[in-house]
């Protein structure tokens, strides 16, 4: 299973939650699902996004683990 593992990188950059949510400009509804990992998908612009805000790679923003 492939999981967003932005709690990590937010953690890592000394940011918050809140501060990546307000810099996204999605609902709250949509990115709480997302960082929650209850999406069945994310869009190639919100995963550029996250890229660009947290300075990371896409191998960084994503994990695969075992289900």
């Amino acid at each position: 299973m492939i999981t967003l593992d932005v709690l990590h990188l937010l953690e890592k950059k000394g940011k918050t939650k809140y501060w990546l949510y307000k810099q996204m400009g999605m609902s709250y509804q949509n990115f709480t699902r997302m960082i929650r990992n209850e999406t069945k998908s994310i869009r190639y612009e919100n995963t550029e996004t996250l890229c660009l805000l947290l300075e990371c790679t896409p191998n960084e923003l994503f994990r695969i683990t075992e289900d």
